[in-house]
């Protein structure tokens, strides 16, 4: 049975954001150490990545990322193109498993996907109708056997899906909950452990949601008014894993500032710094701007022991021409602001 929530309390406070003071603490800046190829054309076509990790092989993991007028692209981790699959207009991807989604507003659907972990190849299994008109962001959780989909909305609406491995394959997703935020939003990260949901709210900062309780008020994380880091628009979030449920960093796109807030991923979400991603000049890749999506891996693989982040780069190197995805070193982003 679906269930709506609305955070009518709470709508005051997003109204009454004003411009929040300039952030006076230290920027840490990492490199990209990789790129993916461009996604060749004029306008602002790249959104959001998500990083399968082939455990059998971790050398031959993928990168999904989203072309915002074409669909799903597929790239190794050398950053090479391997695939487009031609969906519709898709904004964001996420997966679990071998499970991938995406908010497909050409058809106001998710778009489901299966990763074939012999042949490494993506394929569309087809799509579920929202019931709304433009789906916007999308994350994918797992708790035990369920599949679970959050899409996000521009007028605030969070709608909770949930899924079996049977209903995946026949495209019949449960839509469970329904949350209402005061306005815009976009980026979202289950944390699967604690069963709760992160969400973005572009103009006003970061929501926490309990999954186990329908009842409790969505929690505020962080806001722009609080000046941590976070400038409009709060875009693309992910989580780096710790060794258990408690540890690990919850890492978010300040747009318009060309930067990156994290937080610790347990409450009371302490801010633990802010970093940018500039030139590498040893490699020649640029840095990067104006990210909209991006992905964490705390998983290890070849060369980087401790995981990798990707993230959306809007100009390579002009603004809105040939953007692509950016790769760091995760290890680097830890030292850089000392994380444990």
């Amino acid at each position: 049975m679906k269930s709506t929530y609305l955070i009518a309390a709470l709508l005051p406070i997003a109204a009454c954001a004003t411009t929040p003071p300039p952030y006076s603490g230290e920027i840490a800046t990492v490199v990209p150490m990789n790129e993916t190829a461009p996604m060749n054309g004029e306008g602002d076509l790249a959104d959001d990545p998500a990083i399968w990790v082939n455990t059998a092989d971790p050398a031959s993991s993928l990168i999904l990322g989203t072309n915002k007028d074409e669909g799903v692209y597929v790239y190794a981790l050398d950053g090479g193109e391997l695939q487009e699959l031609p969906v519709g207009q898709v904004n964001n991807v996420d997966l679990r498993g071998n499970i991938a989604i995406a908010s497909n507003d050409s058809h106001n659907v998710i778009s489901w996907f299966d990763i074939n972990p012999q042949t490494l190849t993506v394929s569309h299994i087809g799509d579920s109708p929202t019931g709304m008109d433009e789906p916007y962001g999308i994350c994918a959780g797992l708790t035990g056997e369920t599949y679970r989909a959050a899409v996000t909305y521009k007028d605030g609406t969070v709608q909770l899906w949930s899924a079996t491995w049977e209903t995946v394959n026949k495209l019949t997703p449960s839509l469970d909950r329904v949350v209402k935020l005061p306005s815009k939003l976009e980026g979202c990260v289950f944390d699967d452990a604690n069963e709760r949901l992160f969400v973005g709210e572009e103009a006003f900062g970061v929501w926490a949601v309990d999954l186990k309780d329908e009842m409790a008020d969505p929690l505020v994380v962080d806001t722009i008014a609080a000046a941590n880091g976070l400038v409009e628009d709060v875009e693309g979030m992910s989580l780096w894993l710790g060794d258990d449920a408690q540890s690990g960093y919850l890492v978010v796109s300040a747009q318009e500032a060309d930067r990156y807030v994290v937080y610790d991923r347990a409450p009371p979400y302490a801010p633990r710094g802010v970093f940018s991603i500039v030139d590498n000049d040893a490699t020649g890749i640029g840095g990067v701007t104006h990210t909209d999506g991006l992905d964490i891996t705390s998983a290890p693989l070849p060369g980087l022991p401790g995981g990798l982040l990707v993230v959306q780069d809007d100009a390579n190197p002009v603004s809105e021409f040939n953007q692509n995805f950016k790769m760091v070193d995760w290890t680097t982003i830890s030292e850089a602001l000392d994380l444990d």
